[in-house]
């Protein structure tokens, strides 16, 4: 596997992060601070976790005015859907699919 999925995988792996991409899926552009609230850690803490999510490219930021806001790319998780999950549930639900037509037509 390319280093651009391991690092997402590694960044996923952590449930704080999921939780960070979970605020940023319920609402884009957040500021550390408003982060920060959200959680019971430091501010250097959350800084870390939000480094790694970056490093993986599944957080970007954007400066405004004085303020880093932090937004979801959606586009890594895509990516190791379709390489990763896919491909191996679509077998599965074509069985399911035969099976159900094969006992509707006994």
């Amino acid at each position: 596997m390319d280093d651009d999925g391991d690092l997402v995988f590694k960044a996923l792996a952590d449930p704080t992060r999921r939780f960070l991409l979970d605020l940023l899926f319920a609402r884009d552009g957040r500021t550390l601070t408003e982060l920060e609230s959200e959680l019971d850690m430091s501010r250097f803490g959350v800084m870390k976790h939000l480094r790694v999510l970056e490093g993986a490219g599944l957080v970007v930021t954007r400066r405004s005015g004085r303020e880093k806001l932090h937004f979801l790319n959606p586009v890594p998780i895509r990516l190791i859907h379709d390489r990763w999950i896919d491909k191996y549930t679509e077998r599965q639900a074509s069985a399911l699919a035969e099976l159900k037509t094969e006992l509707e037509n006994d």
